[in-house]
């Protein structure tokens, strides 16, 4: 089966602040989208929209996921259901080993009806596919044991998504500036990581200001987003030019989304 990621006309807030302003976007599960746009677009707050995060609320719009309303459904059932984020800044979870959030998230992912107290995938192949992933990433075996998250560096952090990400095998995965707070090599590394798992295996939205987290995952198409809105779409060129030139052709094109980018800039600077 083809899975879809279907997002019509979708107006969010946070608060009584509009953010994003009418965004369209379909996702067919295999393809790869890179979602760029300068700071302050909404690009981080359409990822936070599609996975329920209660800060944000839906205004207008739809969200589905083959045919059904992803926005009737709880955090814990979009993820049961095959949509995964990697989040620009993971939390910590002090006291929960990397390895039991792993085989609890995947058994949950891989059987949607389990109730929380009911069986598990057994340890012993959970164990087996978790040091083959391991090794494939190139993480050492120790990772597992550490507590999610809790002193771990950036890279860390971002490899620890990537490990998640290769175990839970989403029908979409959302990346939220995987890149941020990366070396020139670490983001190397996270690209072919990303590669690695088998992009095509699933529908990914890359949101990114970096090429090399695209070296290894061209996009097939590149959109724009500005003052809350897609305001053009491409292909991979498209993020060429926009990692060569930076963003004044697309500032002085969209005039008026620009000047609500400004405006949510500036809402930004007045709440701090």
């Amino acid at each position: 089966m083809s899975h879809v990621l279907k997002i019509e006309n979708l107006h969010v807030a946070v608060g009584d602040k509009p953010i994003l302003r009418g965004v369209n976007l379909t996702i067919n599960h295999g393809e790869t989208h890179a979602l760029m746009g300068p700071n302050g677009s909404g690009k981080s707050t359409l990822g936070l929209a599609i996975m329920g995060h209660p800060g944000y609320e839906v205004t207008e719009g739809s969200i589905t996921l083959d045919g059904a309303d992803v926005l009737e459904m709880s955090p814990d059932v979009r993820a049961r259901s095959g949509i995964f984020m990697a989040f620009q800044r993971p939390m910590a979870i002090p006291g929960v080993k990397m390895a039991d959030f792993l085989r609890h998230a995947t058994t949950n992912v891989r059987r949607p009806e389990r109730k929380e107290g009911e069986e598990l995938i057994p340890m012993r192949e959970f164990r087996a596919e978790l040091k083959e992933k391991m090794a494939h990433l190139r993480m050492d075996p120790e990772f597992a044991r550490r507590y999610v998250n809790d002193g771990f560096s950036g890279g860390e952090m971002k490899r620890a998504e990537i490990l998640q990400l290769a175990m839970l095998q989403p029908k979409f995965a959302i990346l939220d500036e995987t890149d941020s707070g990366l070396d020139a090599d670490a983001v190397r590394l996270a690209s072919e990581s990303i590669a690695d798992i088998g992009h095509q295996k699933m529908g990914l939205l890359i949101i990114t200001h970096h090429d090399k987290l695209l070296e290894h995952n061209p996009p097939q198409y590149t959109h724009v987003m500005l003052g809350g809105r897609i305001v053009e779409t491409g292909g991979a060129e498209l993020a060429d030019e926009l990692h060569q030139h930076g963003y004044d052709r697309i500032r002085k094109a969209y005039p008026d989304a620009e000047a609500a980018n400004q405006e949510m800039l500036a809402d930004d600077a007045v709440s701090v």
